[in-house]
């Protein structure tokens, strides 16, 4: 399906973001965390109006492009020409969370077969590898309550999530936060890496967890790892990477 390009009707700043989520969402499925349509990416977009941008639901992650990202508003109200709609129980998580953490520009929610399966854990992730040990420090949980289609379940989203940067969302999957669209996907990078590698543990011997007191020292360590660059020093390589695939997500 061919959608008009929006590249000379948003502001600059618009067009840059929707090309950043756009690329999230071309990662995601190319790393293999998408769900067919069913999990989502949003971002805040520049401005006091409150509005984000998330997938039309409806297309596969490697499909989305730029120009076909929705823009809604706080209610999720579709404010950008669209064939698709936008997936409510999506909204119900981001949109509460966004309200809830003005310092959030993107939230990203997967349903990995490793992070639902550690989310079905009742120890939940473990410290057993040095992927977890960046995790664990900024991880909250939230229980399980059915589909995510009531409101009501948004303030206990907000409250279980609090200022922390990852949410195991019980029995159901992972959600990451960050200012920008490269500090979620490089956040939940981590995140499910630690997942995969708790499964992948757990088929053999006894475990060894690391040294509570090595937790204690990981902001300094990711701040030293990453040249105080955070997600940005991987980011531009990874851009680099989709382009070389296909670059069409930029449309």
């Amino acid at each position: 399906m061919e959608i008009a390009s929006l590249a000379q009707q948003v502001s600059a700043e618009e067009w840059q973001l929707r090309t950043d989520l756009a690329a999230a969402y071309r990662l995601v499925a190319l790393y293999g965390w998408s769900d067919l349509v069913f999990t989502h990416i949003s971002a805040r977009v520049p401005g006091p109006e409150h509005h984000f941008l998330i997938n039309p639901y409806g297309m596969l992650f490697d499909e989305i492009t730029a120009s076909s990202l929705i823009k809604v508003d706080a209610q999720c109200r579709q404010l950008s020409p669209s064939p698709f709609p936008v997936n409510p129980a999506g909204f119900t998580i981001h949109g509460c969370i966004h309200a809830g953490r003005p310092d959030v520009g993107c939230v990203l929610h997967v349903h990995t077969r490793a992070g639902v399966a550690v989310s079905a854990q009742r120890r939940g992730l473990l410290p057993i590898s040095q992927q977890s040990t960046f995790v664990i420090p900024q991880l909250a949980y939230h229980d399980y309550e059915g589909v995510a289609l009531r409101p009501e379940e948004q303030p206990r989203l907000q409250a279980d999530l609090g200022d922390r940067t990852f949410l195991m969302l019980r029995n159901h999957g992972l959600l990451t936060v960050g200012p920008t669209v490269a500090d979620a996907f490089l956040a939940m990078y981590l995140f499910e890496s630690a997942c995969a590698i708790q499964i992948s543990a757990q088929a053999g011997g006894e475990l060894v967890e690391v040294d509570p007191r090595i937790m204690q020292t990981m902001p300094a360590v990711i701040a030293m790892a990453t040249k105080g660059q955070g997600a940005q020093i991987a980011w531009p390589a990874l851009l680099r990477k989709l382009d070389r695939l296909d670059a069409g997500y930029r449309l």
